[in-house]
């Protein structure tokens, strides 16, 4: 699996640092999503992709 993200969509609402913080950040200046592993796997990242509130994550 590659997770992919769109920043332009993220409306900064945190919801995928909390699912899966190993996997997933929020930028300091503007809040949005970072990506720390694109290859991550497991419960947690389905749960931060299907959970963004913009569809801002996707996976392959």
């Amino acid at each position: 699996m590659v997770i992919k993200v769109d920043r332009e969509r993220c409306a900064s609402s945190g919801q995928c640092a909390l699912a899966a913080p190993e996997v997933f950040a929020q930028d300091e200046e503007d809040g949005r999503v970072v990506l720390l592993d694109e290859h991550a796997t497991g419960p947690e990242v389905r749960r931060a992709t299907t959970g963004c509130p913009t569809q801002a994550i996707s996976s392959d």
